[in-house]
């Protein structure tokens, strides 16, 4: 076990412990990279819908842990903060005055999943809008007879 010298317990005590990839975690919300579920940019939080991708991993991770970029506007997180209250999912605004990250939403483990896909790069169709496109074909094949 490495002995902690004096010079390094003042350091501790003036900036804090020190922290692991702190690049990495300014990045994603205080969370790393390796414990990532899924990640949406600020512009896509700011979207009206949810994300169904987004609402589908809540569902299957409850002990998953939802983080919300505190410097965007509620308006555009409390969509997100609803859902996670739905699941029972813990989640936390995070605000970084020094720091404002382009992401706007990690559904984070508390430990490495190390998935490799962390980005949603398009909307899935809601499961409404799909049993729609269903029932559509389902009339057309009626009246074609």
């Amino acid at each position: 076990m490495k002995k902690t010298t004096v010079d390094e317990v003042l350091q501790q005590g003036i900036y804090g412990p020190l922290e692991t990839k702190p690049d990495e975690r300014r990045k994603f919300l205080g969370t790393l990279r390796e414990r990532i579920v899924v990640a949406l940019t600020k512009s896509q939080v700011a979207e009206t819908s949810v994300y169904p991708q987004v609402e589908k991993q809540m569902k299957e991770r409850p002990q998953s842990h939802l983080f919300l970029n505190g410097n965007m506007s509620y308006e555009n997180l409390s969509k997100y903060v609803k859902l996670a209250t739905k699941y029972k999912i813990e989640h936390t605004l995070v605000t970084n005055k020094e720091h404002d990250s382009d992401i706007g939403l990690v559904l984070a483990m508390d430990h490495a999943i190390d998935k490799e896909d962390i980005y949603i790069t398009n909307k899935e169709p809601a499961p409404l809008q799909q049993e729609v496109k269903k029932s559509k074909g389902f009339f057309a094949k009626i009246f074609k007879k």
